[in-house]
C-alpha cells in the first residue's frame, strides 16, 4: 500500500542552535529534541535523565486521600479485601501490583478477573456476588470501573464498598463509590492525565506508602509491572509515564520478579536488554494470552508467584494458549480478509465492520488491528457472545474512533475505550442497523488523507553523519511509545551495493548495504521487512528514498549499527 510521507515542522532554529551547542549534539538530534518540546538545558537534562522525585504527589488525585482513609479503616477492623481488574496486560499487572503490595497488611485477601466470555469487560454481577458469598467487605476495582453505575449500585445493597481506579474517559455521572480515583474526571486536577490503570494503581499504593511514612525507594520493586502496563496499553510515553517506564525497564532488566523473570525465559529474551519493543511484542501477548483464550486469573497467578518452579509451570501452560491464540487469529484474520476481497460492496466503504457469531472473542482485537492496517481504515470486528454482539475497535491515524462509536450509542448496550481502540456490545438485531450508521459517522468526518498510511519523518539525514556517538545519543532518547516514538529520518539518493537480497521464509523482506555519494565507500547495513518485492526496483546502481530508523543488530555477540527502512520510493 503506497504510503504518505511527511516530514514534521522542523523546530525553531535558535533552539535547535541553543541545544546543539549546550549539549554538544548533532544538529539533527538537536533538531529532534526541539520538536519535542525540549528548548533548553533543563528540559535536556529532565527528559535525557528521568528522576523519581519528579514523579507528582498521589494526594493531588481527587479523592485519594478518601481511598487512603478507607484502606486504613478497612485494616483497622480486619476487613476482607478483594483485588479485581481487567482481564488484558494493564488490568492484571494492576491487579498483580495492588494485590503484590497489600497482602501483607490483610489476613483476607484475594482477586478477581471476570471471565471474558461469561462475564465481559468490566465490573460484573457475577463478581459482586463472589465477593458477597465469601464475605468481602471492600472492592478496589483496577482499570475498570469509570461507568460501572449499576453494578457499583447493586454493590452497596450487598454492604460492599468499591475504591475505583481507572483511566478511562468517564460518561457524564460517576459511580457511588468511596472514591474514584481517574485522572480525566473533569473535576479532577492532578497534572498528569496519561497513567495506565497500573499506573494509577501505582500511585494508590504511594499514597498509602507515604501516608504510613515510609521509604519511596521500597515502591520501585513494583515498577516492571508498570512498565509493562504502560508498554502494552499503548499510553503516551511522556510525563509521568516516561519516568515510570524508565525505572520500570530498570527493574525489568536488573531485577525481575519471579512471575515476570519467567515469562522473559520462556519468551526467549531473559539474557538481553529488554525494550519496551520486547514488552509490546513478546511479554505483552503472553500475559495477555491467558485472558484471551482461557481465564486472566492464571496471568495474575504468575505475575504474583514467588516460587520459581510453580511459575515457570504456569508460564509455559501460558505460552502454550499464546500458540494456540496466535493460530487462532491469523486463522480468523484471513477468512476476514476472504470476506471482503469476495464482496465488492465492502471494498469501497470508508469503514469495515465483520460480524461472524463463530469467531472467537478473545482474538477479535487482533483481528481487527491486522485488518485495519491492511486496509487502513476504522475497523469494528464483531462476535457473538452471550446472546449479544461483542466486538473490538481499531482506528487510523488522526480518527477518533471513541467519537465516532459514541455517535452511534442509540444502538449500544454498552462500550467503551480510547481514541483509537474501543470494545462495544449491541443487540444482534442491531447489527445491521449498526454497520450503516457507523459507515455514515465515518464518511461525515474522515478525511481522505487520513484513509493513506502515514510515515512521519523527524528530520533529513545524511548516512555519513551516523556514527556511534550519534547512535549513543539517540539511544537516551528511549524508551520509544505513543508520542514519544523512535526518530524516524530522510535520507535521499542512497543505492545498494550491489549486495541486496530478498530474505525470510517467503522472501517477504530486503536485507541491503546502502551507500549514498558524498561517501560511496561506507556502507550501512539495512534491513527493510515487508518489502521483498522491492528488489527488482533498487537493482542496477538505481538511486532511491528510504526513511528509517536506527537500531543496532546483534549477531553471534557482536552489535552492529542497521538501519530499519519503513519505506522506500523510487523514481
Amino acid at each position: 500500500m503506497e504510503k504518505n510521507w511527511v516530514i514534521k515542522q522542523q523546530g525553531d532554529e535558535n533552539h535547535v542552535k541553543h541545544l546543539q551547542e549546550v549539549l554538544s549534539v548533532d544538529r539533527s538530534l538537536a533538531n529532534i529534541l526541539v520538536q519535542r518540546g525540549i528548548t533548553n538545558y533543563d528540559d535536556a537534562k529532565a527528559y535525557f535523565r528521568p528522576d523519581l522525585a519528579n514523579l507528582h504527589d498521589p494526594f493531588l488525585m481527587k479523592d485519594m486521600d478518601v481511598a487512603v482513609r478507607r484502606i486504613h479503616s478497612a485494616i483497622k477492623n480486619k476487613e476482607s479485601v478483594l483485588i479485581y481488574g481487567d482481564y488484558d496486560v494493564d488490568g492484571t499487572t494492576a491487579v498483580s501490583l495492588v494485590y503484590k503490595y497489600f497482602k501483607d497488611y490483610f489476613k483476607t485477601i484475594d482477586y478477581y478477573i471476570p471471565d471474558r466470555y461469561n462475564e465481559g469487560y468490566g465490573i460484573s454481577k457475577n463478581g459482586i456476588d463472589h465477593a458477597s458469598e465469601n464475605g468481602y467487605s471492600l472492592i478496589i476495582a483496577l482499570d475498570c470501573g469509570i461507568k460501572a453505575i449499576e453494578k457499583v449500585d447493586y454493590a452497596i445493597t450487598k454492604g460492599i464498598d468499591f475504591i475505583i481506579c481507572d483511566h478511562h474517559k468517564p460518561g457524564d455521572s460517576l459511580p457511588k463509590a468511596v472514591a474514584v480515583l481517574d485522572a480525566k474526571r473533569e473535576d479532577c486536577s492532578y497534572p498528569y492525565k496519561e497513567l495506565s490503570g497500573c499506573g494509577v494503581g501505582f500511585k494508590l499504593i504511594q499514597a498509602f506508602h507515604s501516608s504510613n511514612k515510609k521509604d519511596f525507594n521500597d515502591l520501585i520493586i513494583y515498577l516492571d509491572l508498570v512498565a509493562i502496563s504502560i508498554a502494552s496499553d499503548i499510553v503516551p510515553i511522556t510525563g509521568e509515564n516516561r519516568i515510570l517506564s524508565f525505572f520500570g525497564l530498570q527493574q525489568l532488566n536488573s531485577s525481575p520478579s519471579v512471575g515476570i523473570k519467567t515469562i522473559l525465559k520462556i519468551a526467549g529474551v531473559e539474557d538481553k536488554d529488554i525494550s519496551v519493543e520486547d514488552i509490546v511484542f513478546r511479554i505483552g501477548p503472553r500475559i495477555n494470552a491467558a485472558g484471551r483464550m482461557e481465564s486472566g486469573k492464571k496471568s495474575v497467578d504468575l505475575l504474583v508467584s514467588e516460587d520459581e518452579d510453580s511459575a515457570m509451570l504456569i508460564a509455559e501452560k501460558i505460552n502454550d494458549i499464546n500458540i494456540d491464540r496466535r493460530s487462532i487469529d491469523s486463522s480468523i484474520t484471513q477468512e476476514a480478509l476472504n470476506l471482503i476481497d469476495s464482496d465488492q460492496s465492502l471494498h469501497n466503504k470508508k469503514s469495515t465492520v465483520l460480524f461472524n457469531p463463530d469467531w472467537h472473542k478473545g482474538v477479535i482485537g487482533i483481528v481487527a488491528s491486522r485488518l485495519m492496517e491492511h486496509y487502513y481504515r476504522p475497523t469494528i470486528i464483531l462476535t457473538k457472545s452471550n446472546g449479544f454482539a461483542t466486538g473490538s475497535a481499531r482506528s487510523v491515524n488522526g480518527f477518533d474512533l471513541y467519537s465516532a462509536i459514541e455517535e452511534c450509542s442509540d444502538l449500544l448496550v454498552n462500550f467503551g475505550g480510547h481514541k483509537y481502540a474501543a470494545g462495544l456490545t449491541l443487540k444482534l438485531e442491531n447489527v445491521e442497523a449498526f454497520k450503516k450508521k457507523f459507515e455514515e459517522v465515518v464518511e461525515e468526518n474522515i478525511h481522505a488523507d487520513q484513509l493513506i498510511p502515514v510515515v512521519e519523518i523527524d528530520t533529513e539525514l545524511q548516512l555519513n553523519q551516523i556514527d556511534e556517538k550519534f547512535y549513543r545519543i539517540l539511544k537516551q532518547f528511549r524508551p520509544f511509545g505513543p508520542e514519544n516514538m523512535a526518530p524516524v529520518f530522510l535520507s535521499e539518493n542512497v543505492g545498494d551495493n550491489g549486495e541486496a537480497k530478498s530474505v525470510g521464509s517467503n522472501k517477504e523482506h530486503l536485507k541491503l548495504s546502502l551507500i549514498q555519494e558524498d561517501n560511496p565507500y561506507k556502507v550501512f547495513p539495512a534491513i527493510a521487512f515487508g518489502h521483498g518485492k522491492s528488489l527488482k526496483k533498487i537493482r542496477g546502481g538505481r538511486a532511491f528514498d528510504i526513511c528509517y530508523s536506527i537500531d543496532q543488530n546483534n549477531f553471534r555477540g557482536t552489535n552492529t549499527l542497521q538501519l530499519n527502512i519503513k519505506d522506500i520510493k523510487t523514481d
